[in-house]
C-alpha cells in the first residue's frame, strides 16, 4: 500500500487518511483503506489490505499445473505435466508477469496432444501387421516378419522384430531388414570350433573354440554371426605360452579366454619350457626336499638322545 494523496507534515486527533494499492496488487475489503490519528497522539494500527494480483488458473485437458509456489501470483511460477499417452506442446514453465497494474502468463498457455506414430515403414522381403493402418497410438504394437524365400536361402530378420510407438512420430527403433545372411567358415589359428559346427552358418549361428595345446585364449568365446555376414565380436586368437592368471589388459574382471586367477598351471603350459629350464625346476624341487629331510632328521636324533 502506499499513502493517498500527499502527506501532511502533522495531523490533529480525529484526522483521517487514505491509502491505495501498488501497481499490481489488488484491494481485499478484509481490511480498511484508511487510519485515523487517535487522541493520544498515535496512529489507530492498520493491517495489509493490498495483496498481489493472481493470473488465471491455467487449464491443461490430459494433463496437470502444478503451483511450486502456492498460488499463481505475478513472479510465481506454473509448471505443466501430461498425462502418460500425451506430449506437452508449448512451454513447460510459465511466470505470471506484471505490466502496470495488469498481470499475465509470459507465454500461451501449453496444451497435451495425444501422442501418435506414422506407419513404421514398409520393408524389403518382409511384412508387419496392421500395416493397413495410417497411425498408430501410444504403447501400440507392430511385429515384422520375412517373406519366404523363392531361393535356396531364407531370409533373415535382422534388427529387432517387434516395435512400439513410444513418443509423438517416434517407435522404440527403426524397421529391421529382410535378408540372406551368410558366414564363413569360423577358421582359429592354432584353435578349433568345439560346437556350433555346421554345414552353413546363418544369421546369429553360435560358434565355441578351444586352442590347441600350449596356446590360450585370447578374445571373445563364443562368437556369433552377424547381419554383415561377419563374425561377432571380432575373432579370437590363440596365444602360445602361458595362461595370464588376470586379464593384462582393462576390464579387470572376467574376460573370455582367460582363466579365473584361483587357477593353476596345466601340464600344457609346461610343454613349450626348454629343456634347462626344467631342468633347473627339478633341481630346485629336490634340494628343497633334502633341506626337509635333513631337519627332520635332525630333529629325530634329538628326540632320542633326550
Amino acid at each position: 500500500m502506499k499513502l493517498k494523496g500527499v502527506a501532511k507534515s502533522s495531523y490533529l486527533p480525529g484526522e483521517k487518511v487514505y491509502y491505495e494499492c501498488n501497481p499490481g496488487y489488488h484491494y481485499t475489503i478484509v481490511y480498511p483503506l484508511n487510519t485515523f490519528c487517535e487522541s493520544n497522539n498515535s496512529w489507530f494500527p492498520i493491517d495489509e489490505a493490498c495483496f498481489r494480483k493472481e493470473c488465471p488458473t491455467p487449464k491443461v485437458p490430459n494433463g496437470v499445473v502444478v503451483d511450486p509456489q502456492v498460488g499463481f501470483y505475478f513472479d510465481n511460477e506454473a509448471h505443466f505435466f501430461c498425462d502418460e499417452g500425451y506430449y506437452l506442446e508449448g512451454e513447460k514453465i510459465l511466470t505470471c508477469k506484471r505490466s502496470g497494474s495488469n498481470v499475465h502468463w509470459n507465454y500461451d498457455i501449453p496444451k497435451c496432444e495425444k501422442i501418435l506414430c506414422q506407419s513404421p515403414g514398409k520393408i524389403k522381403n518382409g511384412k508387419y501387421t496392421n500395416s493397413w493402418r495410417d497411425t498408430f497410438e501410444y504403447n501400440e504394437l507392430v511385429t515384422y516378419s520375412c517373406d519366404p524365400s523363392n531361393g535356396p536361402e531364407e531370409y533373415s530378420l535382422v534388427g529387432e522384430s517387434k516395435l512400439i510407438c513410444s513418443g509423438p512420430g517416434t517407435w522404440s527403433s527403426k524397421a529391421p531388414e529382410c535378408k540372406v545372411v551368410r558366414c564363413e567358415f569360423p577358421v582359429l589359428k592354432n584353435g578349433k570350433p568345439v560346437s556350433g559346427i555346421r554345414e552353413k552358418f546363418s544369421y546369429q549361428a553360435v560358434v565355441l573354440f578351444e586352442c590347441l595345446s600350449g596356446f590360450y585364449l585370447n578374445g571373445s568365446n563364443p562368437v556369433f554371426c552377424g547381419g554383415n555376414n561377419t563374425w561377432e565380436p571380432e575373432m579370437p586368437t590363440c596365444i602360445k605360452g602361458f595362461k595370464p592368471t588376470h586379464p593384462t589388459k582393462p576390464p579387470v574382471s572376467r574376460y573370455p579366454g582367460y582363466p579365473n586367477p584361483s587357477e593353476f598351471p596345466s601340464i600344457e603350459d609346461f610343454e613349450e619350457l626348454d629343456a634347462g629350464t626344467i631342468a633347473l625346476i627339478i633341481l630346485t624341487i629336490l634340494v628343497g626336499i633334502a633341506v626337509i629331510c635333513t631337519c627332520l632328521y635332525k630333529c629325530l636324533r634329538r628326540e632320542k638322545k633326550g
